[in-house]
C-alpha cells in the first residue's frame, strides 16, 4: 500500500479573499507559520469544527509527523493555484530533506478553506500518454459507479469494435485516490487503462470514495471499514459492467493495486459477477507490521536518524500496538501515519486472511510483484506463493528493476526503491500491460 503522509481535512474560516495572488499569499503565510511552530497564528484561524477537532494543542505532533516521514523543512519552493471540483486549490511547495509535498488547501466559493492536506506533488505539466497508448483503438466515456448517497464518477476505456469485450475494474490502493490513482506526476492506472484498451481490453476506473465524500467520512468514521472505503464501490462496478452490452459478462476481472491487490480475493469472493483477479503489489502480512517496516526504512535511508524521525517511528510502533491490542473497540479512533482511523477498521482487517481466500477461489489469479517496492516487499510475494504454491489457476510474475507503481526505479543500485522514485514522470513498464493482456486473452 501507499504510504501517503497525510493530514485529516479540515475546515479553516477566512474571509475577503477576492484574487488568486491572496489565496497563495494566504496560503503560503499559513505554511510559513506551521513549519515555523507559530501554532497559535495557524490556530487563530480555525472555525469551531476544527478548533474541536484538530486543537493548537496537536500541531506540534502533526508537524512532527510529517517531518518524521520527509525530514527536515528546507523551504517553499513554489506556489500555484489550481481550480477543482468548484474549489480554488492553493498548492504550496514545501521542500523536505528527503523529499517534496504540496501543502493543498482548498477554498470555497465564500473564501472558506474547505480542506488541507499534505500530498505529493502534483504535476505542473499536462500529463501525457505512454507510448503504448492507441488513441485510435478506444475511446473514453464517462460513467457513474453506484447508487445513492455515494455514486462515484469514473471512465470506461472502451475497445473500438463491436465487442462484446473482456473488462477490468481498477481497484486503488490506500489514500483518497483519484480514478487515475494520480501520485506526483505520475497516472498508473491510467496508464494501465489505455494500455489494455488499445490491446481490446475495457477498463473501469473511478474516484475512490475516501477522495470523494472525504469530509462526511471523516465526521462519520464509526463502524468504517474496508467494506465501505474499497469492497462495496468495486462490487457497484463489476455489476454496472455486467449490465453492459458492450461487454463479455462472463469475462470481467479486478486489478487490484496495493490495498486494492490486498482486497481483491475478498472482492471476488463476494461478487459472482467477477471472472478472475489480478494482484498487484498486493500484501500478505499484517497492516501493522508493514506500516513499521516501511518508517524504519525511510527513517534509515540516510543511515542517520533525527529527533523527529525518532517520534515519527515511537509513534508509528505505538499505533501497531494499538492495532494489535486486544482491547481494542470498534469505536476507538487511533491515529495512524498521521491519519484518524477507526478501530472497526483494523477489526475488520484482523478477520480477513487474503492469502487464504485466495486459495479458495476456482477463478483464475495473477500475482505481479515490482522486486525494488520498498512498500509491498518480496516478503509479501513470498506469502502468496507459500499459500497458493501447486495451485493450477494461479500465475506469478516478480520484475526486476521496477517499483511499487510497476515504473522503473529511478534510485541508484539494486536494492529498495525510494520516495524519490515517484516524482519524476514515468509509466507503468510496456511488459506489466502486455503480461496482463496476454494473461485475460488467455482465460
Amino acid at each position: 500500500m501507499v504510504v501517503r503522509i497525510s493530514v485529516l481535512a479540515f475546515i479553516l474560516s477566512i474571509t475577503g479573499l477576492a484574487s488568486a495572488q491572496d489565496y497563495l499569499s494566504l496560503g503560503k503565510t499559513l505554511a510559513e507559520d506551521f513549519f515555523a511552530l507559530r501554532f497559535d497564528k495557524v490556530a487563530a484561524l480555525f472555525d469551531a469544527t476544527m478548533t474541536q477537532g484538530l486543537p493548537a494543542s496537536k500541531l506540534a505532533e502533526v508537524r512532527n509527523q510529517i517531518l518524521g516521514g520527509t525530514g527536515a523543512f528546507k523551504a517553499i519552493t513554489g506556489t500555484r493555484l489550481v481550480e477543482q471540483q468548484g474549489f480554488r486549490v492553493a498548492l504550496i511547495t514545501c521542500q523536505f530533506e528527503k523529499a517534496a509535498l504540496d501543502m493543498s488547501i482548498a477554498f470555497d466559493s465564500n473564501g472558506r478553506v474547505a480542506g488541507l492536506y499534505f500530498v505529493p506533488p502534483r504535476p505542473a505539466v499536462d500529463w501525457s500518454a505512454p507510448p503504448y497508448a492507441a488513441p485510435g483503438r478506444f475511446q473514453e466515456r464517462n460513467v457513474t459507479i453506484g447508487t445513492g448517497e455515494w455514486q462515484l464518477p469514473g471512465v470506461l476505456s472502451l475497445p473500438i469494435g463491436t465487442g462484446p469485450f473482456p473488462a477490468v475494474v481498477l481497484v486503488h490502493g490506500s489514500g483518497s485516490n483519484d480514478a487515475d490513482e494520480t501520485l506526483g506526476p505520475n497516472k498508473p492506472f491510467k496508464d494501465i487503462a489505455l494500455g489494455l484498451s488499445s490491446r481490446g481490453i475495457a477498463v473501469l476506473r473511478y474516484n475512490k470514495r475516501t477522495l470523494q465524500y472525504g469530509n462526511r467520512i471523516a465526521n462519520n468514521l464509526e463502524s468504517f471499514t474496508v467494506k465501505e472505503e474499497t469492497i462495496d464501490d468495486a462490487t457497484a462496478a463489476a455489476v454496472l459492467l455486467s449490465k453492459m452490452p458492450e461487454i463479455d459478462s462472463g469475462r470481467i476481472y479486478v486489478l487490484g493495486h496495493s490495498l486494492g491487490g490486498m482486497l481483491a480475493p475478498r472482492i471476488a469472493a463476494g461478487t459472482r459477477e467477477i471472472s478472475g483477479i489480478v494482484i498487484m503489489a498486493g500484501s500478505t502480512r499484517p497492516f501493522d507490521e508493514i506500516i513499521v517496516d516501511q518508517i524504519k526504512y525511510l527513517t534509515g535511508l540516510d543511515e542517520k536518524m533525527t529527533e523527529e524521525e525518532e517520534k515519527q517511528l515511537r509513534a508509528t510502533e505505538e499505533a501497531a500496538r494499538e492495532i494489535q491490542s486486544p482491547a481494542l473497540v470498534p469505536s476507538a479512533v487511533l491515529t495512524v501515519l498521521g491519519a484518524k482511523v477507526p478501530g472497526s477498521y483494523f477489526l475488520d482487517l484482523r478477520n480477513y486472511n487474503q492469502a487464504e481466500v485466495a486459495a479458495a477461489l476456482k477463478i483464475p489469479i495473477l500475482v505481479l510483484q515490482a522486486e525494488r517496492d520498498y512498500q509491498v516487499t518480496l516478503k509479501d510475494f513470498d506469502g502468496w506463493k507459500k499459500t497458493l504454491a501447486g495451485k493450477a489457476n494461479v500465475t506469478f510474475k516478480l520484475y526486476p528493476g521496477l517499483t511499487h507503481l510497476f515504473m522503473p526505479s529511478l534510485t541508484p543500485g539494486t536494492g529498495l526503491g525510494t520516495p524519490a522514485d515517484y516524482q519524476k514522470p514515468q509509466h507503468v513498464s510496456e511488459s506489466v500491460i502486455a503480461d496482463i493482456a496476454d494473461w485475460i486473452v488467455k482465460q
